[in-house]
């Protein structure tokens, strides 16, 4: 990968100066080694050096350019050969080290000054890299190639300004040239100047309509902005150019799935299969269209039609299983979840969403009994025991849920889900101490872990017991997550505890105001109103939870108390 890396920063932006600029652009120009100059055995082994590279045998060439270089050492040209041959293998280390030796004997060569830039560009020796091109400027004034590496270096250094000023001398000299115009667009782009760095893509996009690479980052610009309808717009421009080019229109259904125009996402989806009718994934989005528009039937029939071409497609059997659940048809979102297969990554997944169906039917055995069955097959996949603990407190087996965690946490002891949820149990069956101690494991491996310290917190609140330390736990929990109505419920809660019913009332309203709809918090707040004798605002309280719950027995009994004329 570094090589890759390497060949990219070291060469692409040559090359694409090349394609892109003006006659003005200075690249590395050489003579290949001539008969009439160098040692007969130089040419030979450049020449079985350059066919050896052209081969791919990088290593072979390298060693073949080395004997050449051995063979004359004074020749520039095959010691820049040789660098170019180091850096196309990541050998940056031998790179520098020649290019530095060869510079000793040829301080005003502007190409080694190049080279040596972007060498120490690639190790990110920013200071180094600068300093090179500076000098291939000084050397060569007009150097289109040296203002362009300095730009993006200090671009990069979020040197702005003078990343700015390099570019503005670089187009003073070529005010045309589109490479410059780009970068000095991403540069305006990095420094959140977007309207500049729209205008230098549209004015590169003007010199070249096919140059891409200012066509993708206009649209990203616009994206970022959530323009989403001028990039659109600029993906379509560019069809009309080359309407053969599939990413483009998926980008563009993509945008406007994301509008939720999942019409015109659905017409563009199918203009990509009339050019590639097999692609399976443009396929599979098609379906993804179809789901988010309720068509679940000719959703279904898109996954189903992929399905026959390839069986073993388990991210589409699980989408055609959820496309069913949906329908409804939760016989066949079952047969197709049950299908995919253990190996499969989800797998686990699949096992949960059957089981979800079995639970909502009525037939919690029968999903204990698969998830039961998925844990056999998959030992280490918490979620698995997670959920099945969740089934057995669903049937008030506290013992069985209790197992089951425990058995998980044999797996992975400092799992702090399996941790919590065990707490939890620990706490319904009126076990404290072991509710505690347990969440402080929690802490232990977690010390900002705030809904670890809100259920301890609240636990001690809710008992109106250590509620000092209830209330620092509860504090810190708020610090780490300020704009948690919870945590703010559990502050209102405690301070309700210590008798600081003004405090109490500030914290739930603002708890309220960002959960509108909690029963719990509302009810709080009508008990501090009660002890406020604020007789009206809690009866409000409590009707107003009454609408959300009205099965509430608990806010039933303290409503009741409330309007019962006293004796």
């Amino acid at each position: 990968m570094q090589k890759n890396k390497t060949v990219l920063i070291f060469v692409l932006i040559l090359v694409l100066i090349n394609l892109y600029g003006c006659s003005h652009l200075r690249k590395v120009q050489v003579s290949p080694v001539s008969s009439e100059n160098k040692s007969m055995d130089a040419s030979y082994h450049y020449s079985l050096g350059v066919l050896l590279r052209l081969d791919g045998k990088l290593d072979e060439a390298t060693e073949e350019m080395k004997q050449a270089l051995a063979a004359d050492p004074g020749s520039s040209y095959l010691a820049t050969e040789l660098i170019s041959l180091y850096t196309e293998q990541g050998d940056l280390n031998s790179a520098i080290s020649l290019g530095q030796e060869t510079l000793s004997k040829n301080p005003e060569s502007v190409e080694l000054h190049l080279i040596m830039g972007g060498l120490y560009l690639n190790i990110r020796e920013y200071t180094k890299a600068i300093a090179e091109h500076k000098k291939v400027i000084e050397l060569d004034p007009n150097n289109l190639v040296a203002h362009l590496y300095l730009g993006i270096i200090f671009a990069e250094e979020k040197r702005f300004d003078k990343s700015e000023e390099t570019f503005k001398k670089m187009l003073k000299i070529d005010p045309d040239n589109i490479m410059g115009l780009y970068y000095y667009g991403k540069m305006l782009e990095k420094a959140k100047r977007f309207e500049d760095a729209e205008k230098m893509f549209k004015k590169a996009m003007s010199l070249s309509p096919y140059f891409e690479m200012a066509l993708f980052d206009l649209a990203a610009l616009y994206e970022k902005q959530e323009k989403l309808d001028k990039a659109i717009a600029v993906y379509r421009n560019y069809l009309e150019i080359n309407p053969a080019r599939i990413n483009l229109r998926v980008r563009i259904a993509e945008l406007l799935m994301k509008k939720k125009k999942y019409e015109e996402a659905q017409t563009e989806f199918q203009e990509v299969l009339k050019i590639d009718p097999d692609n399976r994934d443009i396929r599979v989005a098609l379906g993804l269209v179809y789901y988010d528009m309720k068509k679940f039937d000719l959703a279904a029939a898109e996954f189903s039609a992929i399905l026959q071409k390839n069986i073993a497609d388990d991210k589409v059997r699980y989408l055609l299983a959820t496309t069913y659940e949906e329908k409804g048809e939760n016989k066949l979102a079952l047969e197709e979840y049950r299908s995919i297969a253990a190996s499969s990554e989800l797998y686990v997944n699949a096992q949960i969403r059957a089981a979800m169906i079995l639970r909502k039917e009525g037939n919690i055995t029968e999903a204990i009994a698969l998830v039961n069955r998925s844990i056999k097959k998959k030992t280490d996949q918490i979620p698995l025991y997670l959920f099945l603990s969740s089934l057995y407190e669903e049937t008030k087996d506290a013992a069985a849920a209790e197992n089951i965690l425990q058995e998980g946490l044999k797996i992975a002891p400092r799992d702090i889900d399996l941790l919590y949820a065990l707490a939890v149990v620990y706490e319904k069956t009126n076990r404290l101490p072991d509710s505690i101690k347990t969440m402080e494991k929690v802490l232990e491996i977690d010390p900002e872990n705030a809904e670890a310290l809100n259920f301890i917190g609240y636990s001690y609140a809710d008992r109106g017991i250590n509620l000092e330390e209830a209330e620092k736990m509860i504090s810190k929990a708020l610090t780490l997550k300020p704009e948690n109505g919870y945590l703010m419920d559990s502050l209102g809660w405690v301070n309700f505890k210590k008798n600081k019913l003004n405090l109490a009332e500030k914290y739930l309203k603002q708890a309220l105001e960002l959960l509108p709809d909690e029963v719990d918090i509302i009810e709080h707040l009508g008990d501090v109103y009660v002890k406020l004798k604020k007789t009206k605002e809690a009866r409000e309280m409590y009707d107003r939870a009454l609408k959300i719950e009205p099965k509430n027995s608990s806010v039933q009994k303290k409503l009741e108390d409330l309007i019962k004329p006293k004796q």
